[in-house]
């Protein structure tokens, strides 16, 4: 996989995080602030110890990110992780980078003391969910034969 290096992102990174949002965000036709108001953001997030952003570079560029949350939960011990966005560059995709993004998320959230991962995917995005389910991911709980929805409301 070349010079393709995956580590954690700090503040000085909230700049390309803000852009690669933007463009996964472009990609998929969804509306949502721009890169800079993007930036302002993880400016913020990025100094919180519940935020964890995870970069992948290749040959000095980055070129896919995942983010995750953490916050308590009455049901563990520890934390539940939810896996806001993951996004790969199209014309890098295929090659194990979002793979390797997943994975250090995961790692990070069980050494945070993470119990559960969550990921919203849209039922109409056949690739992602593919990519979560190899990964493990499930839209069944354990013990039911029935799927697990997700409901949102804007505030």
């Amino acid at each position: 996989m070349g010079d393709v290096n995956v580590r954690l992102a700090g503040l000085a990174d909230a700049d390309s995080v803000g852009q690669l949002l933007s463009d996964f965000n472009e990609e998929f036709d969804t509306a949502g602030p721009t890169a800079a108001e993007f930036t302002g953001r993880f400016n913020t997030l990025l100094a919180r110890d519940d935020v964890v952003v995870v970069l992948a570079e290749d040959n000095g560029r980055d070129v896919g990110f995942a983010l995750l949350t953490l916050r308590p939960t009455p049901y563990y011990d520890g934390s539940l992780s939810q896996l806001e966005e993951l996004y790969v560059v199209p014309e890098l995709r295929d090659r194990g980078i979002g793979s390797r993004l997943l994975g250090a998320a995961i790692e990070i959230a069980r050494a945070k003391g993470g119990c559960e991962m969550h990921i919203n995917v849209d039922e109409i995005d056949e690739d992602a969910r593919r990519f979560y389910e190899r990964h493990g991911f499930s839209n069944i709980e354990a013990g039911s034969n029935h799927r697990m929805l997700f409901y949102v409301q804007e505030l």
